[in-house]
């Protein structure tokens, strides 16, 4: 997503280069940018979970929400609930499948991308809010799907795209998404409110982020030009592809999105009794 949107911001910059630094969930990436110069010139690129859901899991970060300065969103999309062989076949829909479930409480197992992470609580909040032992099983990346297909776990709680394939191949069962509205990529796979959970809705933001004390004029100049990019054919085709909705707010909503998604996933957080991790 980043390459895909830096490459129309000529008007921004002649050349921005794109870097990838993974480790620690991402936090690698998100230290390094709090320690650049507020002068426009270093750009973050990721999820809003970084502000709104890693102060309440982890116990000490290396940063604060304030070390940095929204610019804007850019992207969305919803996670999706797959089963695998493991489910019989005649659960259909996620009322089914929670049947199955309280029937089969040792098997009633979900795969996802890593504990503490927005899809862990998902999952944990399905188990509670529908009243069923959900056991949560962390892997790495896409290694839960993997499992899923051999029937090492019943199901897994993923990005809408990374299971999309599986789903389309015959191999998986979609039986929900947590967008606001159904995915246009899976348009008869149900929402978890038209499946009778709402507090389950749930959209993984990516937004552009600068160091704080940047100055306002550069902040909105580099709004502007991530507006103008998000906007051509270019963009949106290659959003397309990477199974993601273009979604750009006002930078006067992200600040609210950021402060209300924030208290959410806190009260989430305290629901489950989830432990706060090093």
């Amino acid at each position: 997503v980043a390459r895909l949107v830096a490459d129309p911001m000529k008007d921004y910059a002649a050349s921005i280069v794109v870097e990838t630094r993974p480790g620690a969930s991402g936090r690698v990436a998100v230290e390094a940018v709090r320690a650049a110069a507020p002068d426009g010139s270093v750009l973050l690129l990721a999820p809003l979970g970084f502000l709104t859901l890693f102060p309440h899991v982890y116990k000490t970060l290396r940063y604060e929400p304030r070390d940095f300065t929204p610019v804007s969103t850019v992207a969305s999309f919803p996670t999706l609930l797959t089963v695998g062989p493991k489910v019989p076949r005649e659960a259909k829909t996620l009322a089914e499948f929670i049947t199955w479930c309280r029937a089969n409480p040792t098997q009633a197992t979900y795969g996802t991308a890593g504990a503490g992470s927005t899809l862990h609580f998902i999952g944990a909040m399905l188990g509670r809010t529908a009243r069923f032992e959900y056991l949560h099983v962390p892997y790495q990346g896409r290694a839960a799907l993997q499992d899923l297909v051999k029937g090492e776990i019943a199901s897994a709680i993923m990005p809408l795209g990374s299971s999309l394939g599986l789903v389309q191949s015959g191999e998986l069962r979609a039986l929900a998404t947590t967008g606001p509205r159904r995915s246009a990529f899976l348009p008869d796979v149900p929402t978890m409110a038209e499946a009778g959970y709402p507090s389950l809705e749930d959209l993984t933001w990516f937004g552009f982020f600068v160091p704080a004390k940047t100055p306002a004029d550069i902040v909105e100049r580099l709004n502007g030009s991530i507006q103008a990019a998000l906007r051509t054919d270019e963009v949106k085709a290659g959003m397309a592809r990477q199974f993601v909705e273009i979604d750009a707010i006002p930078m006067a909503d992200f600040n609210r999105l950021l402060a209300s998604e924030s208290d959410r996933w806190k009260a989430i957080v305290q629901a489950t009794e989830f432990t706060p991790t090093d």
